[in-house]
């Protein structure tokens, strides 16, 4: 159930899920063993799913963000979003099927994704956009 006490616990989790059950205690005024008992249940539950990280774009080499609007004939087989270039996969609605939001090094290492990925013969067409500063970005 997600009362108030625990959207406090997500608000602090999402911020830095490396807090200490401590430190997400003294920011939500909850005592430690409710935090941890909470938790615990928010996982049991499914609704936190996984805890993650967030990575520095640039020190990575992967600061070219390209988002790929995809025009499909049929289902494009899963093997293609294990693609370590992808990193979001939405289906949407209007002329396009999916959109992708995919990291790469550079130019040239695009370019090779995106001939490959017209080649599919489920790809009917793609428009893509190359994103040009991050403004804003949650996990």
């Amino acid at each position: 159930m997600l009362d108030k006490k625990n959207l406090k616990i997500i608000s602090a989790l999402k911020k830095n899920s490396r807090d200490s059950i401590r430190d997400i205690s003294k920011k939500t005024n909850l005592r430690p063993s409710t935090v941890h008992l909470r938790i615990r249940k928010l996982v049991k539950d499914n609704i936190i799913e996984k805890f993650t990280i967030k990575t520095n774009d640039k020190l990575l080499k992967e600061n070219f963000i390209v988002f790929i609007l995809v025009n499909t004939e049929k289902n494009i087989p899963d093997i293609l979003f294990n693609n370590k270039n992808i990193k979001d996969v939405f289906g949407i609605t209007g002329e396009y099927d999916l959109i992708m939001k995919c990291k790469f090094s550079g130019i040239e290492e695009f370019n090779r994704f995106i001939l490959e990925l017209r080649k599919l013969p489920q790809v009917k067409k793609t428009l893509t956009m190359v994103g040009t500063t991050k403004i804003k970005e949650e996990i």
